[in-house]
């Protein structure tokens, strides 16, 4: 049974079914221990201390983040961070990495010798780095062929090298999730061991995706670090990763206009986000009316298609991407409870 829409908060708000975000958390946390595979969720998508908690103490081995200004929030809750991200480490970002180092184990992503060079001054506080691979995304990340060459670089500056990483991005696409977990198999089992290959040892594999997690084993794989998963999303309903019993968050929105061939809600891209990938069929869903469609956003309107409701009625809007969501949130209502957002506009 979900929670009742909250009417005596303005619109719009960010709202979070507790139930389903336990259930959700519970669900990955048994799957990924189910094929011998550690779970470190990326805190990226819910930027909260209070879910990173639930997280960890439902069995997760610690959490990822995207940026130094993550870290330095969610070291807070946790004592092992993985920072999934080729950081340009400057003078200013290196004393504030030493001070996270000073209160958490720190892996840091690096995907060239330059980079390993930036941080290689970071070796005496405790500084650990893995080195990225590209597995099909081909945003950042080295051919799987060239990782030893980054982490001799890594070992000889003194940093040591505890594995290497990847992101399936590709497995965002309605046909591509298995194929891409396949890809990310075979890039990391190619990358460790050219590492084993010049005698650097490579305990860790880290890679998936809330759309390739599904497909993830431990042949080759020792960890997975899923984010979205954790609300959900218009992506993941639409890509057939979540159903709408699986969206822990919403927005929840008033209808503020209404005409003969639609409705206008009050929110808009400076709430929900204004990412729309290629196979979505909108702007995002409507969790109550799934023959909606957001047809259009502007900046604080939803206008909405194949729904029909008075002005004042409040619906549930399911973001197309949450991550951005969260971002642009200062809090989340969770029953009569406000949680923070704890790492907002965290992203340097």
């Amino acid at each position: 049974m979900r929670e009742h829409v909250e009417v005596s908060r303005p619109t719009p708000h960010v709202h979070v079914d507790r139930e389903v975000l336990e259930r959700n958390i519970d669900a990955m946390q048994q799957a990924a221990s189910a094929v011998g595979l550690a779970l470190r969720p990326h805190a990226k998508t819910h930027k909260s201390l209070e879910v990173a908690r639930l997280q960890l103490a439902a069995g997760a081995v610690g959490l990822t983040v995207a940026t130094v200004a993550e870290a330095e929030v969610f070291a807070g809750a946790c004592e092992d961070l993985f920072v999934a991200y080729p950081l340009w480490v400057d003078d200013e970002r290196a004393t504030r990495l030493r001070r996270v180092l000073s209160r958490a184990s720190v892996v840091v992503g690096v995907d060239s010798v330059e980079s390993v060079r930036q941080l290689a001054p970071l070796a005496s506080s405790g500084l650990r780095v893995r080195v990225e691979v590209d597995s099909g995304h081909h945003r950042s990340g080295v051919p799987a062929s060239d990782a030893a060459t980054v982490a001799t670089a890594a070992a000889e500056s003194g940093l040591a090298v505890d594995g290497v990483f990847t992101f399936p991005g590709h497995a965002y696409s309605p046909d591509g999730r298995a194929a891409a977990a396949v890809d990310e198999q075979r890039e990391l089992a190619v990358a460790r061991d050219a590492l084993v290959g010049v005698g650097v040892a490579c305990p860790v594999l880290s890679g998936g995706s809330t759309p390739s997690v599904e497909f993830s084993r431990g042949e080759v794989l020792t960890e997975v670090r899923p984010g979205v998963y954790v609300f959900g999303d218009a992506q993941q309903w639409e890509l057939g990763v979540a159903t709408p019993e699986q969206v822990a968050l919403t927005v929840v929105a008033t209808v503020v206009g209404r005409y003969p061939d639609r409705v206008v809600l009050d929110a808009g891209s400076k709430v929900l986000g204004a990412d729309r990938a290629s196979y979505a069929t909108g702007h995002g869903r409507l969790l109550d009316h799934p023959d909606a469609r957001i047809t259009a956003l502007s900046e604080h309107h939803a206008t909405v298609t194949g729904f029909d409701a008075p002005r004042g009625t409040r619906v549930r809007v399911v973001p197309n991407h949450v991550c951005t969501t969260a971002n642009l949130a200062d809090a989340y209502v969770v029953g009569d409870a406000t949680w923070r957002v704890d790492a907002r506009g965290a992203n340097t």
